[in-house]
């Protein structure tokens, strides 16, 4: 894979310099023929400006395939230390237990520890394979009725006991009324969504952990979701980038937090596979984000 990157950023770097090979010869070649021969003046032109504008094109090619790499790069030693991390200290409580005497309640304790490194070993591998699933753009989301606020409020009792929070750290706002927006689609897939979005917020809120999650319907076609933190927030301009597979925020105290830069790739395109959109908003780095999925509705029968 390293290779074929390899061979893509010099094919970019070799055919720029052919380009401005080219274009020294057509100056070289203007000098010799002269000015005045009209018909070759017009038609060197016309071919400097196709030379400038496939140098310009080259350059955005290649500025992308440099940042490509780099997020590339950055995502296999995310992934590298989600996997490593875990298998290391599964190891090292195996090779203690075995090695030492060890009191049946400091053994629980051991037990639990490598409970909670499998469960993060196995949701870092779920995420890559999901990743790999919602970019197959032909896949369809199964079809079934859904009633949102329920499936919400699953998500934000399973985030909940997952962190071991508190009841002042998620607050759940359920619509008003008897009105209760239903969506078509598969529930699993929309769990998975809602809950990349409460375990951003979650990681991202620093010690103290509040995060307000609402559900409404603003109009008789869509339905909302809202998961609201009071975290470091989002830099500017950053709002839209963040969806992007592999992209994480250039931030250092976002960096310290591991994740592998798919969570949110994953959400958008769930997302946008049951006709609905998601996006986030930030007053400012330390102002909490706001980050808000619109579904279509089920008509009322």
């Amino acid at each position: 894979m390293r290779s074929r990157r390899t061979w893509r950023s010099v094919f970019f770097i070799a055919f720029g310099s052919t380009l401005v090979g080219l274009a020294i010869a057509l100056n070289v070649g203007w000098i010799i023929i002269g000015w005045r021969q009209a018909a070759m003046l017009v038609l060197g032109i016309i071919f400097f400006l196709l030379i400038i504008a496939g140098l310009v094109l080259n350059t955005i090619f290649l500025v992308r395939e440099i940042r490509r790499n780099e997020q590339h790069d950055a995502f296999i030693n995310a992934v590298t230390h989600e996997l490593k991390t875990p298998i290391a200290s599964i190891r090292l409580y195996l090779e203690t237990l075995k090695t030492r005497d060890v009191d049946e309640a400091k053994r629980r304790e051991f037990y639990d520890v490598m409970l909670a490194d499998s469960d993060r070993l196995l949701g870092t591998v779920e995420q890559v394979l999901r990743a790999g699933q919602v970019g197959v753009k032909r896949r369809k989301a199964a079809d079934e009725n859904i009633e949102l606020a329920g499936l919400v409020r699953d998500c934000v009792e399973l985030a909940r006991l997952r962190y071991d929070l508190g009841g002042e750290a998620f607050r759940f706002v359920e619509p008003a009324g008897d009105d209760l927006p239903t969506v078509r689609g598969s529930v699993e897939e929309l769990s998975v969504a809602v809950s990349n979005l409460l375990d951003n917020a979650v990681k991202y809120s620093g010690d103290k952990v509040e995060v307000s999650v609402e559900v409404a319907a603003i109009d008789p076609k869509r339905a909302v979701v809202r998961v609201r933190d009071r975290g470091i927030g989002i830099p500017a301009g950053q709002a839209k980038r963040i969806f992007k597979r592999f992209y994480r925020v250039p931030n250092a105290v976002r960096q310290r937090i591991k994740g592998t830069g798919l969570g949110l790739y994953i959400v958008r395109a769930i997302i946008e596979r049951h006709g609905g959109r998601v996006s986030a908003e930030s007053e400012g780095e330390g102002l909490g984000s706001t980050f808000t999925i619109q579904l279509p509705r089920v008509a009322a029968s």
